[in-house]
Order: C-alpha cells, then sequence, then structure tokens
C-alpha cells in the first residue's frame, strides 16, 4: 500500500464525519444503529444513504443541495472516499457524513425504518453475477430492513444493461416507478440530477454515453423475484466493467 493511501487513511479515522465499521460484523455491536439521526447528525431529519459513494461528489452535493435531509455515503473504498469526506468537513456541511464498511453488511447497521431515501449511482452493473447488482431481489431485500416501507430507491447510471435489468425488476415485481429516463441530458428532469456530477459521469459523458436514471418505490410486502429475460451486455469496456464470455446478453 502507497503512502498517500495510508495517509488519506489515518486522516480519514480522525475525520468526525466518518465512521468506520469492521467487517465480519458478526456478534459486533453497532451503537448509532437506530439513532443515525439523534447521534451522528444530532438532529431529527430524515436518512438518505449512497451506496457506492466512490470520491464522494454526489453525498456532497446533495448535502449542499438538501440542507433539510442528513445524507450518509458508504464504500469500502476509503482512499476514495477521503475526497468527499475531506470537504464536507472542511465547508462545514453538517448533514453530510461518511461510512467506510462493505456494502454486504449494510442491513446491520441501519434499524428498521431508519432511512428514508436510497440512492445507488453508477453502481457496477455485475453484468454475470445477479446476486451482486444492488438493485438485484438480495440487496432488495437488505434494503426492506432499513428502509422506510415504499422509500424512494434513485438509481443512476451509464449502464444501459443495468438501468433494463432494473426496470425489468420493477415490472417483474410490481414496483412502482417514479421516473424512467435514457438521458437526462436531452429528457425533462429535476436539475438536480445534472447540476451533481461524479467523476465517472464525467467520464461516460466525455464518452458520449447517456446518462439514465430511474426512481422506483420498494414497499416491505410481497415477495421478490429475479426478471426471466436476457439482456444486452454494455459493448464498452472500462473500470473492469467488461464481458468475460463469447455471450452478447446477460440475465
Amino acid at each position: 500500500m502507497g503512502k498517500g493511501k495510508l495517509a488519506k487513511f489515518a486522516e480519514m479515522a480522525a475525520l468526525p464525519n466518518v465512521v468506520e465499521i469492521p467487517f465480519p460484523l458478526d456478534g459486533t455491536d453497532v451503537p448509532l444503529r437506530g439513532r443515525w439521526a439523534e447521534d451522528f447528525f444530532r438532529n431529527d431529519r430524515p436518512v438518505v444513504l449512497e451506496l457506492g459513494c466512490g470520491r464522494g461528489e454526489y453525498t456532497v452535493g446533495l448535502a449542499r443541495r438538501f440542507p433539510d435531509k442528513n445524507f450518509i455515503g458508504v464504500d469500502i473504498k476509503g482512499a476514495r472516499m477521503w475526497s468527499g469526506a475531506t470537504e464536507a468537513h472542511r465547508d462545514g456541511l453538517a448533514n453530510a457524513g461518511f461510512l467506510r464498511t462493505r456494502i454486504e453488511f449494510i442491513d446491520r447497521l441501519f434499524a428498521p425504518g431508519e432511512v428514508s431515501e436510497l440512492w445507488l449511482t453508477f453502481s457496477d452493473p455485475q453484468m454475470k453475477k445477479a446476486t451482486k447488482r444492488l438493485t438485484g431481489t438480495g440487496f432488495l431485500e437488505r434494503y426492506r430492513r432499513f428502509l422506510r416501507d415504499g422509500a424512494a430507491v434513485h438509481v443512476k447510471t451509464d449502464s444501459n444493461f443495468l438501468y433494463t435489468y432494473t426496470r425489468l425488476m420493477c415490472e417483474a415485481n410490481a414496483l412502482p416507478v417514479d421516473c424512467a429516463l435514457t438521458d437526462i441530458y436531452t429528457e425533462e428532469c429535476d436539475p438536480a440530477l445534472r447540476e451533481i456530477q461524479t467523476y465517472y459521469e464525467q467520464m461516460w459523458l466525455s464518452r458520449g454515453i447517456p446518462i439514465k436514471y430511474l426512481r422506483f418505490r420498494l414497499p416491505h410486502e410481497g415477495a421478490l423475484r429475479e426478471p426471466e429475460a436476457e439482456i444486452p451486455l454494455d459493448s464498452y469496456r472500462s473500470y473492469n466493467r467488461y464481458k468475460r464470455s463469447g455471450k452478447d446478453t446477460g440475465v
């Protein structure tokens, strides 16, 4: 590990707006569970999560735009998260926090109904592994354990595969869809979707790849099932998003 990463990890550990929770969590006490608003943010405002926050640009951008809500960016990559965490601390954004942990454990860290909304920004589409997709049945079941009933899930992505898969997931499970856009820069939408850009979004835009957005609701009731459809794989390669076989479609 390089000295730069070690220094960032040390700085992260000292920041008051960062929580690092070790893994695995077998029997580990999580004092903030059920008390994130009261004890971490010291207010009673709604808590919103961004899973896979990367450098934290979206968490910071949302916190600036919506001061009446608390935002927590979640990722395991501490060296990347350092950028957003230091910016939020430097600028006194009291409603922006960061949680370094594995997303697989996210349902153990928040109490039932504690989170009001969820953002998934430029998640790896996991075209070959449905169990790892952040909009797959396994993760949706995890989200149900801490999201409010019928809470909004926002998906912003460059991946046509993930966008199509998530739409089919909503159809297969009758999940209400509030908004579905195949290109936020040519279709009418909330200006915030365009004004807050991550490093990855800028990269995709520079390559002419449309940015998609989907907002759906996740009720607590009803068994979830995977959609039965073959979906064309994304054709471009970047950041380990590449086809590892000769297949042209995935399920």
